[in-house]
């Protein structure tokens, strides 16, 4: 599941899976950056003095996100390559670990692709998203397992490393001994 709103020290920004890539919302990272007001205000005047003004090609593109008020505006958006060439343009001692906060979102991203299993609901809010995500969990160290048993020919699971008590109760059983 793609969450499409992510969090910046506090600081909410939008985003969409557009293209086979992220893009964020320039509006909400110029706030996260600047903590100004009117941030659309200040993207607009970075846009003029940055973009425009040097006749340079747009490095974002207008996508439908939803707003607070629950309804779809298009929105100035940037992808992370892009991202990283408007936080330049924004003076502000936010901006490097804004920078790592956002290659690391790439990396992670990167990692979905290469291991699918990855791509999980990381905050269950309900019961049987708990539940789905304990059956994921399980199927995927079920799956390590019986692969490591097979490259190594032998049983992970024994008499010898298997524990009847579990360790639970041998810690309730302890606490009532004392």
């Amino acid at each position: 599941m793609k969450k499409k709103l992510i969090v910046f020290k506090g600081q909410k920004i939008r985003r969409i899976w557009h293209e086979k890539e992220w893009f964020f919302s320039v509006v909400d990272v110029v706030a996260a950056l600047t903590d100004s007001p009117t941030p659309r205000q200040y993207w607009g005047k970075i846009k003029d003095r940055e973009f425009k003004a040097l006749q340079l090609s747009p490095i974002w593109v207008q996508l439908k996100l939803v707003a607070e008020d629950g309804k779809k505006y298009a929105t100035d958006c940037a992808n992370t390559r892009s991202l990283f060439r408007i936080i330049q343009s924004i003076p502000s001692k936010k901006a490097e670990p804004f920078k790592r906060w956002l290659a690391k979102v790439g990396y992670e991203r990167v990692q979905e692709i290469e291991n699918p299993e990855l791509e999980r609901v990381k905050d269950p809010t309900s019961m049987p998203e708990h539940k789905k995500l304990s059956r994921q969990g399980g199927s995927v160290a079920k799956k390590a397992r019986i692969d490591l048993e097979k490259k190594t020919r032998k049983k992970i699971i024994s008499k010898d490393n298997y524990l009847d008590v579990p360790e639970v109760k041998k810690r309730i059983q302890a606490h009532k001994n004392e």
